[in-house]
């Protein structure tokens, strides 16, 4: 069986994590400082928290904005949960918007049609690591004074029209998941240029609490601190930053084997028309987090999950990203949304399928993956 993701962990990052439990100092302290300074400098950003996962960072980043009850976020239905349960978090409205059928991100000309006087901000996210078209979402954002808060989760390395995702808008919230490109296990990163959005991000993290908190135990800390604001407990310890500081190291070397790999299945699949393979905009660099397919059914006798099954039979793990959010039952029950309310995310829904793509696999393993889905094709052809 070739999973769907395996991580990449090599010898540096034991021997980092073996160097953290050595010093006696397990929860958030200098690793997870020197890992926001590290990932601040790779993306560009001034400012860098570390946090315990991406939807701790999305949370933090919208509270930092001045999220309240009764406010609308507008939101892409094709994304993971997390990006608008953040919005509930705050008894705020998560406002959905298509996606275009392509990149699968969200329909920059569906913004302003979505805009009430309740909006407040914006979170594009950037699918399968393919950056929003981020021109347009930054005029608009900037006519009608919304926040830009993006959901860059899959977007590690991502490049848009020359700056690197995480410099780009307000403020940025990467996963570090086990399946992400790079990983800490469980964890996440808030990025921006705002000082206050960090300060107050940082102090959110750790209960609203008057300085950090393994600042009081350390040789230039004090015991006391103050209650500033009711808090969440949502900081990155040093065990799983330092996992994120040799994977760091690492992130470029991933990116180009994940960016190999992308053009291997490209080539693999040129001369199917079964098959729509997922493309790069030339002013972009795409961070390969996914390799999403789409498959052409009214060329083919068979559905979708029923390709998946086989491949599942035929040894190749995959996955579907995403069932969007206006399909489950809670936006469907708490929001009214139909299908057709989003047509075109309700559409690809239906024929999309993401493929292995991971640093650790092997070309031979590509081959693998590509041989046995043009073999279901061949068979499956109406």
């Amino acid at each position: 069986m070739l999973p769907f993701h395996t991580p990449d962990i090599g010898e540096e990052e034991i021997a980092e994590v073996l160097d953290v439990l050595r010093s006696g100092w397990l929860t958030t302290g200098p690793k997870a400082r020197d890992f926001e300074r590290e990932f601040a400098a790779v993306v560009g950003a001034k400012h860098a928290v570390a946090v315990n996962s991406c939807t701790a960072a999305l949370h933090l980043a919208l509270e930092a904005a001045g999220i309240r009850e009764g406010d609308e976020v507008l939101v892409p239905t094709m994304t993971f949960a997390a990006t608008a349960e953040v919005v509930a978090y705050f008894k705020a409205k998560p406002v959905l918007i298509d996606c275009v059928s392509d990149t699968m991100n969200l329909d920059t000309n569906r913004i302003e049609q979505a805009i009430t006087d309740k909006t407040k901000a914006i979170i594009p996210v950037h699918f399968a690591g393919h950056p929003c078209n981020m021109d347009p979402i930054l005029s608009i954002a900037q006519a009608y004074n919304l926040r830009v808060i993006e959901d860059a989760a899959h977007a590690l390395p991502a490049r848009y029209n020359g700056k690197t995702v995480g410099s780009i808008g307000e403020s940025t919230c990467f996963s570090f998941y086990a399946t992400k490109n790079i990983t800490t296990g469980e964890g996440g990163m808030l990025t921006t240029d705002n000082p206050e959005y960090a300060a107050r991000a940082r102090m959110m993290s750790l209960h609203g609490l008057s300085r950090d908190a393994w600042n009081r135990y350390s040789a230039e800390g004090s015991w006391y601190y103050e209650i500033l604001f009711p808090g969440f407990k949502y900081n990155l310890t040093d065990i799983a930053a330092a996992l994120g500081l040799a994977q760091l190291k690492k992130c470029d070397r991933f990116w180009k084997t994940r960016e190999r790999y992308a053009a291997l299945y490209h080539e693999g699949f040129r001369d199917m028309p079964e098959i729509v393979c997922p493309q790069a905009s030339p002013n972009v660099q795409h961070a390969w987090h996914l390799y999403v397919i789409q498959l052409e059914l009214d060329r083919l006798r068979i559905t979708r999950n029923e390709f998946i099954r086989r491949l599942q039979q035929a040894g190749i793990g995959c996955s579907v990203h995403f069932i969007p959010l206006h399909l489950h039952p809670y936006y469907r029950d708490t929001c009214g949304y139909r299908p057709d309310d989003l047509p075109v995310a309700s559409k690809l829904f239906q024929r999309v399928l993401s493929l292995p793509l991971y640093s650790k696999m092997a070309e031979a393993d590509v081959a693998q993956v590509i041989d046995i889905v043009k073999n279901l094709v061949w068979e499956n052809r109406r």
